[in-house]
């Protein structure tokens, strides 16, 4: 009994841990994902780097994005970190 009641601030730890840390990581890392699962050809987005362009073409794993100046690039698609809307 001892025992338990010694692990019980441990265990209450992890249990706050998980619900303040964990568990939003997860539900962003999730919709980042999904976010990118659904990028499709004209979507205005920004990369990790803080490029600002215009899908020109999609592939599985890749994509051609178009800048002002219109040059093409080519990124993966794990490196947009966001969609901008469509106004």
């Amino acid at each position: 009994m001892d025992t338990l009641v010694g692990l019980l601030p441990i265990i209450l730890m992890f249990v706050i841990f998980y619900f303040l840390l964990i568990r939003p990581q997860q539900k962003k890392q999730k919709k980042v994902q999904e976010m990118q699962a659904d990028l499709q050809k004209g979507d205005r987005i920004i990369t990790i780097g803080g490029l600002h362009g215009t899908i020109h073409a999609i592939d599985e794993g890749t994509l051609v994005i178009s800048v002002q100046d219109g040059s093409q690039m080519k990124f993966d698609r794990s490196s947009i970190r966001e969609k901008l809307n469509q106004d």
